[in-house]
C-alpha cells in the first residue's frame, strides 16, 4: 500500500508538471514511471491501487497509438510491418514500445470504465492496422522456416488479448471503423489465407470472431456499404478448389460468424450472403471435407456445421406448411396441442445444405454430425420435426439411402427415427413404410439389423404397433423368413455348415425372433396369424440355439394363450428329449413352463400331456450327478448347476399340484411321491450303500434350521455331500409347505453358456456364492413352524424316505445329527390339528415303518423317540389300514 501511494502522489506530480513540458520530456517521463508501476504490480500479486488509474491508462493508450502511428507513417506495408515488430518485441534497451503494450495489457484487464479510457485513446484502430500488417505480410526468416521464440509469443498474446478486451465491446467496435482495414482483414482471411503470417492465423480468428459478437448496427451497415461479405464469398470460392480442406473450413468459418452473429441485430449480412450464393459455398465445402478422416474433430467444420444449423432459424417469418396426420397415432399425440417456443425452421436454404450433404456424403463423421444437427433442431422444437418432413422430407428421403452409410451413421439414423415415437409420441407411417420395405429387400444385412432393432424398440412402447406392423405385412415377412432360417437349422441338424449362422446372420435371426415374439405379446390376434401360417412346428426348431431361446419360449408362451395343450406337448417333449449336456436348455425349459403354472387353467394341460412323469424323468436322469467327487459328464457341469435343475424341477412340480386337487391326487395315486423320493435318493450325495448305522451318543443336537445356518451362514466347514443333502432337503420341506414355487434360491445365470461354464468349474465356493444365503432372502426356517399347514404331505413322506439316507462314511456323528434334526423338524411339522388332518391318509406311518424300520423298533436308537411321537401323533388322527396290517 505505501509503495501504490508513493507512486500515486508521483503521477500526481506528473499531472501538474505535464501541460508545461515539451511532448518529448512529457513521454520520457511516462516512460520513466511505468517500471516502477509494473514493478509494484507484481510485488502486490497483480493487485492495482492506484487512485488515477483511468488517466493513467488514457496517457498510456495515447502514447501507444502515437508510437504505432509513427512506425506506420510514409513506410510500405513490409517495411511497416517490421518496424512495428521491432518497436513491439523486448529488444535489448529500446524497449519503450514493449514497456507500453505490457502497461497497457494489464490496464485492460482491470475495470470496464479503465477499457473505456483505453478504447476512447485511438488505440482500437491502430492496433487493428497492425494486425492487418502482421497476418497478411509474413515476415522472412532469414535462416530456414524458424520458429517463434518465447518472447515473440507473449508479445502476441498480449496484443491479441488487449484487442479481446477492447473488441468484446461495442464502443471498441464502434472506435474501430475510423480505420478501413477491418472489411480488408475479413477479406484478406477469405483470399490470402495460403499466402499469409502461419503464426496469425489463429490469433487473427481469435480477434474477429469476438469483433463478429459485438457488432453493431454501425458495423453491419459499414461491412455491407463495402460489399465485404460478397468480395470474400468471392474470394472464398476460389480458395475452395486449391487449399487444403481444413484451411478452408477456418477460412469460411471467420466471414460465416460476422454472418450469423449480426443477425439479431439485422438481416443485411445474411441476406447478402443468400444473394451471392453463400450456400452453394458451405455445400461445396463441406463436400471437400471427406477427406478429413483423419481429423474428424477439425473445429473448424464443427464450427461451421454448428453455425449452419443455427441459420435454419433465422427467416422472416414463420413457415406455413399444413400436413396430413395419418392416423392410427398413440392415444396421447396431438398435434393441434404442438405449440411453437420461437425457436423454429424458417430458412430452408440453410437446412437444405445440410439435407444435400448427407445425401451426397458417405463420410461417417460429416454424416454423424449432420444427424446430430438434425436432433438439435428437433430439441429445440417439436415442431420443427413436422415442418421439416411436411416440406423437405430429410427422413424419409434419408431411408431410401441409409444403407449406402457407414455403420455407425446407420445406427445413428435409426436412433434418431426411434425418437420420433419415442420422444415425439408420433408414428410416421410413411417412414415406416420404407423401413420396413429396407427390411424384406435385405440389401446389407447390418441396416435390417440396425432397421430391426429400431421397429422393436417401437413395438415395446405401445400394444398399438402389434396392429400397425401386422396390416403392413411386416409379421407375415418375418414368419416367412423365419421359416426359411428354421429349414436351414434343421438340415444342419447340429452340424456347423460354412459361413451359416455366423455373425450379422445370426444376430439378424435373433431380433427377428424378439421382434415376433414383441408383436405376439398380449396380442392374440398376432398369434392366431402365427398359428395359421404353420409356424409352431418352425419356431420350436430355434429352441435348440441358445441365442434365440428366449424370444422362442416367449412366442410359445403368448401361443399357451390360445391353446395350453400345444405349449405344454412342446416343452415337456423337449425336456425329455433335451441331452445331459443340454443343462441350460432344460433349465431355460423349466422357468417358462412355471410362468406359464401361474395360470390353474394349465394344470390339466400339463398333466394331460405326463407332466409329472416329464419332469420326474429329469431327475431320473441325473442319477450320480451329486457325487462327491463328481464323475462322468458331471464333472464338467457343477453341482451348483444340478442343485438348480433339481430346484426348478421340484419348483414345477410343486406349481402344478398348488390349489389343483385333481393334479395332487393323480401325484399320490399313482405312487410319484415315491418315483421322486427314489429318484432324489440316486442322486449321489444320499448314502445307497446298506441299512443304517450303528446308533451313537449324540453329544449335541441341532436344529434342521440352524443346520441350514451353519452350511450356508457361517465359516463352520461343512462336507459337500451334506450342504446337498440339506439343500435338497430344504426344497422338499417347502414344497410340504406349499411354497416352493413362490421361492428364489438361485440368481439369474447368464445366457452366454460360456459364462455359465467358467462359474460352474470354480467349485464348492462357486456354489456358495450362487446360491441365494437364508440370511440374505429371508428364507431362513423359522425357529417354530408348529403352526405351518402342510399343504403336500407327499413331501414329507419323501424326506422320511430319504433319512435312512442321509449317511456318509467317515461322518457319522454329523450324519445321526442331521437324522436327528430332520426327524425332529418332521416332528414339529405335524404338531397342529390341520397338519395331522392333511397326513392323514398320505401313508407316512406306514413310510415310517417301512424307511425307519430298525430306529423305529430299536428304543436305544436315537430317531426312536421322536419317529415313535410322529407316528403316535398320527396314529391318533387314524390308523391306516396298511399301517395295521
Amino acid at each position: 500500500n505505501l509503495q501504490w501511494e508513493t507512486l500515486g502522489r508521483q503521477f500526481v506530480e506528473y499531472e501538474q508538471v505535464a501541460p508545461f513540458l515539451i511532448p518529448e520530456e512529457q513521454q520520457r517521463r511516462l516512460l520513466d514511471f511505468l517500471p516502477l508501476f509494473l514493478e509494484a504490480w507484481e510485488q502486490s500479486a497483480g493487485v492495482i491501487v492506484f487512485p488515477n488509474i483511468q488517466l493513467l491508462a488514457s496517457e498510456v493508450s495515447k502514447l501507444l497509438t502515437k508510437e504505432i502511428k509513427r512506425n506506420l507513417n510514409g513506410k510500405p506495408a513490409e517495411e511497416a510491418r517490421l518496424a512495428l515488430e521491432q518497436l513491439l518485441q523486448q529488444k535489448g534497451e529500446a524497449e519503450d514500445g514493449h514497456l507500453l503494450l505490457k502497461s497497457v495489457y494489464l490496464l485492460s484487464q482491470t475495470d470496464l470504465r479503465t477499457m473505456w479510457n483505453i478504447i476512447g485513446s485511438g488505440l482500437p484502430a491502430a492496433l487493428m492496422q497492425c494486425l492487418y500488417l502482421f497476418f497478411t505480410f509474413p515476415l522472412k526468416k532469414t535462416s530456414g522456416d524458424g520458429e517463434t521464440s518465447e518472447d515473440d509469443t507473449q508479445t502476441q498474446e498480449m496484443l491479441v488479448k488487449i484487442m479481446i478486451n477492447m473488441y468484446k465491446e461495442e464502443q471498441g467496435v464502434e472506435e474501430l471503423l475510423a480505420a478501413d482495414k477491418l472489411q480488408s482483414l475479413i477479406i484478406a482471411t477469405a483470399s490470402l489465407w495460403d499466402q499469409c503470417s502461419h503464426s496469425w492465423k489463429v490469433p487473427t480468428g481469435r480477434v474477429l470472431r469476438t469483433i463478429a459478437k459485438a457488432q453493431t448496427k454501425s458495423s453491419i451497415v459499414y461491412l455491407q456499404a463495402v460489399d465485404c461479405i460478397k468480395i470474400a464469398i468471392q474470394n472464398l470460392f476460389k480458395l475452395a478448389d486449391s487449399l487444403p480442406a481444413c484451411d478452408v473450413c477456418e477460412a469460411a468459418s471467420i466471414v460465416l460468424c460476422f454472418v450469423k452473429d449480426s443477425y439479431p441485430i439485422s438481416s443485411a449480412l445474411l441476406t447478402e450472403f443468400e444473394n451471392n450464393d453463400g450456400y452453394q459455398l458451405l455445400l461445396k465445402i463441406l463436400l471437400r471435407c471427406e477427406r478429413l478422416q483423419q481429423n474428424e474433430g477439425d473445429p473448424y467444420l464443427d464450427e461451421i456445421l454448428d453455425m449452419l444449423t443455427c441459420l435454419t432459424t433465422c427467416g422472416k417469418s414463420e413457415l406455413k406448411v399444413s400436413g396430413n396426420i395419418v392416423h392410427p397415432q398413440l392415444p396421447h399425440f396431438d398435434f393441434e396441442q404442438t405449440r411453437s417456443s420461437g425457436m423454429t425452421v424458417k430458412n430452408l436454404q440453410a437446412f437444405q445444405v445440410l439435407q444435400s450433404v448427407f445425401q451426397k456424403s458417405n463420410d461417417q463423421h460429416l454424416c454423424g454430425r449432420i444427424l446430430a444437427a438434425i436432433d438439435t433442431i428437433w430439441a429445440w422444437d417439436t415442431v420443427n420435426f413436422f415442418l421439416l418432413e411436411w416440406t423437405l422430407q430429410p427422413i424419409n428421403q434419408f431411408t431410401d439411402i441409409i444403407h449406402f452409410k457407414p455403420h455407425p451413421v446407420q445406427v445413428q439414423f435409426f436412433k434418431l427415427v426411434e425418437s420420433v415415437v419415442l420422444d415425439l409420441s408420433y408414428v410416421p407411417h410413411e417412414i415406416l413404410k420404407k423401413v420396413q420395405y429396407l427390411i424384406k429387400e435385405n440389401i446389407v444385412p447390418f441396416c435390417t439389423l440396425t432397421a430391426l432393432r429400431c421397429l422393436l424398440s417401437m413395438t415395446k412402447k405401445d400394444l398399438l404397433f402389434s396392429d400397425i406392423f401386422r396390416d403392413s405385412g411386416l409379421l407375415g415377412l418375418l414368419l416367412a423368413l423365419l421359416r426359411k432360417q428354421a429349414k436351414i437349422l434343421r438340415k444342419s441338424a447340429g452340424t456347423h455348415l460354412p459361413g451359416l449362422e455366423e455373425g450379422t446372420e445370426k444376430e439378424l435371426n435373433a431380433v427377428m425372433l424378439k421382434m415376433v415374439a414383441a408383436l405376439t405379446v398380449n396380442s392374440v390376434r398376432n398369434t392366431v396369424v402365427l398359428k395359421d401360417y404353420g409356424m409352431v412346428p418352425y419356431i420350436k426348431i430355434f429352441l435348440d440355439v441358445e441365442c434365440y431361446r428366449s424370444a422362442t419360449l416367449s412366442i410359445l408362451e403368448q401361443l399357451s394363450v390360445i391353446n395350453y395343450e400345444e405349449y405344454m406337448s412342446i416343452i415337456i417333449g423337449a425336456l425329455c428329449s433335451s441331452t445331459q449336456r443340454e443343462l441350460n436348455l432344460k433349465l431355460d425349459l423349466l422357468k417358462s413352463l412355471l410362468r406359464i403354472l401361474e395360470s390353474p387353467k394349465s394344470h390339466s394341460a400339463f398333466r394331460n400331456c405326463s407332466g409329472f412323469n416329464g419332469l420326474l424323468s429329469l431327475l431320473s436322469d441325473m442319477e450320480g450327478a451329486l457325487q462327491d467327487p463328481p464323475s462322468g459328464l458331471w464333472t464338467a457341469v457343477g453341482q451348483n448347476c444340478i442343485l438348480e435343475l433339481v430346484f426348478y424341477t421340484l419348483q414345477g412340480i410343486t406349481a402344478a399340484l398348488h390349489l389343483d386337487p385333481v393334479n395332487s391326487n393323480f401325484f399320490q395315486r399313482n405312487g410319484l411321491f415315491e418315483k421322486m423320493a427314489e429318484d432324489l435318493g440316486s442322486l449321489g450325495c444320499f448314502w445307497t450303500q446298506g441299512e443304517w448305522q450303528i446308533s451313537l451318543n449324540l453329544e449335541k443336537t441341532r436344529t434342521f434350521a440352524e443346520f441350514l445356518d451353519a452350511a450356508f451362514c457361517s465359516s463352520e466347514p461343512f462336507p459337500t455331500w451334506l450342504k446337498n443333502c440339506i439343500w435338497i432337503l430344504n426344497f422338499l420341506d417347502h414344497m410340504a409347505r406349499g411354497t416352493l414355487h413362490l421361492e428364489s434360491f438361485f440368481k439369474e445365470r447368464k445366457s452366454e453358456m460360456g459364462e455359465a461354464s467358467r462359474d460352474d468349474q470354480e467349485g464348492p465356493q462357486a456354489q456358495e456364492e450362487h446360491l441365494v444365503a437364508f440370511k440374505r432372502s429371508g428364507n431362513k426356517i423359522p425357529a417354530s413352524v408348529g403352526d405351518c399347514a402342510i399343504v403336500h404331505p407327499g413331501a414329507v413322506c419323501v424326506m422320511v424316505r430319504l433319512l435312512p439316507k442321509l449317511y456318509k462314511e467317515g461322518h457319522s456323528q454329523l450324519s445321526q445329527e442331521i437324522q436327528c434334526a430332520v426327524v425332529y423338524h418332521i416332528q414339529s411339522l405335524v404338531k397342529s390339528e390341520k397338519s395331522r388332518q392333511v397326513m392323514c391318509g398320505s401313508g407316512l406311518l406306514s413310510t415310517i415303518i417301512t424307511s425307519c424300520q430298525e430306529a423305529f423298533h430299536n428304543e436305544s436308537h436315537p430317531l426312536h423317540l421322536p419317529l415313535t411321537r410322529v407316528f403316535e401323533k398320527l396314529a391318533s388322527q387314524a390308523i391306516e389300514p396298511d399301517v395295521l396290517r
